[in-house]
């Protein structure tokens, strides 16, 4: 993985690569003089000559954060610190002075911030992993420099720290059980779900003849209600009076208020009706829980649902089926498929849950905080879908979303190490062609390539990430079906 130092007066320094640029050298405000550039919390000290710095990087969990001490011999140090004032030389732009005949001295005065940087990323990245590798370290987070001392004539010394993947045992996982319900879909669910869409079908007509309301009719009313005396502190929309005109209710229907259905049965078309609904303190719209209103109700019509009949035309209707009878297969297929796919989810995460209270082991703070960043960047991009402008989305209170996600974010983490630990003890693995039908899923989901995405994903390193995921879904499947 490729790891990444924060260094004073710098934003960061790669471990793993050292990108020099061979454009001109032009007379810029050093990183002193910039400001703005330099990262939070970041103080420099100077003690007596030398460079003694003390980085402070995000918060890591400490029973999973480790440390290590570098020293960088003086003589390598020196090397990369003429090789780069060298090149600075060749490449400065100042006026007055001919293209690479600009003083070292002028040249380590001028660009001595960016000098420094660069010579870091010359020598820290190969001492850095020697490190890593020598104390057979599993980093979850990016290391930071927490401690430095680079001084003319010696050798320089840093010490970073860093988060690694907990050590924790699944022994015993296979005796972990939840219980697995049946996924079966009875007659009567298909009969229910069949009406919804008939119901979904179904057409309003008047009821043309003189009659009282009775249950199953759909009333058409106008009304106006008064909330009782706002209470101390509510404000003025929320004891605004209440209005509607032209609503359609169905009397005696599982959605309509009680009180309504009682007021209506019976009634005729022109009537006009005074009552009270006492709204229960948990009903759904806040502004009416545990709230007395007084309704006044026009009744202006009477309407009947007419539903069409199951037959081959309503199929058709519905789409490519060739009869009724074709339709009704194919759509218990797939609310059957739906049923078993809810079910295998809902048992999965239970399992999940009763696994990660079995094995209790402490979760790295980064590894937090990118689920977080993933569960955030969903947030946003269903947002985004719904037509939630971008400037609307910069208002939102981040920290309060941040926080709100922690809890659930820490859980997912904690779950997928413990699917990873599983995965190794199963030798669960992932075959190319595994992964090349996923790719072709995600192509299509994308409308992308197949070879443009296939290119940009192994740019990005988010191939190895699509493999990991794979491999977690079988896991959690291999233990879903062994129940």
């Amino acid at each position: 993985m490729g790891t990444t130092l924060s260094i004073p007066d710098q934003s960061t320094t790669d471990l793993s690569t050292t990108d020099l640029n061979n454009t001109d050298i032009v007379e810029t405000p050093t990183a002193a003089e910039n400001t703005s550039a330099q990262p939070e919390h970041e103080h420099d000290h100077d003690h007596a000559g030398h460079d003694h710095t003390h980085q402070h990087g995000p918060v890591f969990n400490p029973e999973v954060t480790r440390s290590v001490e570098v020293t960088i011999p003086e003589d390598e140090v020196s090397r990369a610190m003429r090789s780069t004032v060298k090149r600075y030389q060749k490449q400065a732009r100042i006026p007055g002075f001919r293209a690479g005949k600009v003083p070292e001295s002028l040249v380590r005065a001028r660009f001595s911030e960016r000098i420094r940087q660069e010579v870091l990323e010359a020598v820290m990245p190969q001492h850095f992993q020697k490190a890593i590798t020598d104390g057979n370290f599993r980093l979850v987070s990016q290391p930071q420099v927490v401690d430095m001392t680079m001084e003319d004539g010696k050798p320089l010394w840093f010490k970073a720290s860093f988060e690694v993947m907990p050590e924790f045992s699944v022994d015993g996982y296979p005796d972990v059980k939840v219980e697995k319900p049946s996924a079966a879909f009875s007659d009567e669910e298909f009969a229910g779900e069949v009406e919804r869409v008939r119901d979904s079908r179904s057409t309003m007509e008047p009821v043309e003849e003189e009659r009282p309301l009775v249950d199953g009719d759909w009333a058409q009313i106008t009304f106006t209600g008064s909330v009782q005396p706002a209470a101390e502190g509510e404000s003025a929309k929320e004891s605004a009076p209440l209005s509607g005109e032209d609503v359609i209710l169905e009397v005696g229907g599982s959605n309509t208020l009680t009180a309504f259905s009682e007021a209506l049965r019976g009634a005729t078309v022109g009537q006009e009706l005074k009552f009270e609904v006492n709204y229960p303190e948990d009903f759904g719209e806040k502004r009416l829980a545990g709230k007395n209103v007084s309704y006044d109700v026009a009744v202006k019509g009477i309407k009947r649902r007419v539903q069409p009949e199951l037959n081959d035309d309503f199929a058709k209707e519905l789409g490519d089926y060739s009869s009724y009878e074709d339709f009704k297969a194919k759509f218990r297929e797939n609310l059957q498929s739906e049923k078993d796919r809810r079910t295998e989810t809902d048992t999965r995460d239970r399992l999940l849950t009763a696994l990660s209270e079995r094995f209790q082991f402490p979760v790295p703070e980064s590894m937090i905080q990118q689920q977080i960043d993933a569960r955030l960047d969903r947030g946003l991009r269903s947002l985004a879908a719904q037509g939630m402008r971008e400037e609307d989305m910069k208002r939102l209170d981040f920290a309060r979303l941040r926080a709100a996600q922690r809890d659930s974010a820490t859980s997912e983490v904690k779950s997928l190490l413990i699917l990873d630990r599983i995965a190794d003890a199963e030798q669960i693995g992932v075959s190319d062609q595994e992964l090349h039908q996923e790719l072709e899923l995600l192509s299509l989901q994308l409308r992308e390539p197949l070879d443009t995405l296939q290119v940009r994903l192994t740019q990005d390193g988010s191939m190895a990430r699509i493999r990991e995921q794979i491999r977690r879904d079988k896991t959690a499947k291999l233990l879903y079906e062994r129940l």
